[in-house]
């Protein structure tokens, strides 16, 4: 009885050590983890301002899509919008900013956070993926399908269908978002 008692206080012992070593891990990497988030974010956020000045921050809640929004500022006119956008693609998730004219036209998008399938899915990564809805979304539909590319473009998404789809539903939803703030006239 004993024995069992003492190998309870040995492995009680162990991962008393083990939690304050993680906890400790966490309160260090946690501040960093935190800025480098926020700088990602500001530099996509900058990316995708086509220079414009960037506004305050205003949550969406009721979209499904949209999850924030941010003016663009031109010499105190409202030019444009940023939006955060959410998606579901292949890997799950996927987290994307895009600028739109306050018409809906989708100016520039990037990719934040993914989990698609590598030389397939994360093609979306690529400079230039998003041009391809670059203009869209005014006069000009959004594509939403494969059919709607040129064909180089229809093969450069090939084998990542579900990724491209996820991408231009959430930019297509966005450009939707945009003209329901009552910039489209």
């Amino acid at each position: 009885m004993t024995k069992n008692i003492k190998y309870a206080l040995i492995l009680l012992s162990i991962c008393a050590v083990s939690a304050f070593a993680l906890a400790l891990t966490n309160s260090i990497t946690s501040p960093v983890i935190a800025q480098i988030d926020a700088d990602n974010r500001l530099k996509a956020l900058e990316a995708v301002s086509a220079g414009y000045v960037i506004g305050d921050q205003k949550e969406v809640s009721d979209n499904a899509y949209v999850t924030y929004t941010i003016e663009l500022q031109d010499n105190s006119n409202v030019a444009g919008y940023i939006l955060g956008l959410k998606t579901a693609g292949y890997g799950g998730a996927m987290t994307l900013v895009a600028s739109y004219t306050t018409q809906g036209e989708m100016l520039f998008a990037q990719l934040l956070a993914h989990g698609e399938t590598p030389g397939l899915g994360k093609k979306a990564e690529n400079e230039g993926y998003m041009d391809k809805f670059k203009g869209t979304g005014a006069a000009k539909p959004v594509p939403t399908s494969k059919t709607m590319l040129s064909d180089s473009d229809a093969q450069a998404v090939g084998g990542s269908s579900v990724t491209f789809t996820a991408i231009a539903k959430a930019i297509s939803g966005g450009s939707e978002y945009v003209k329901g703030l009552g910039g489209a006239k």
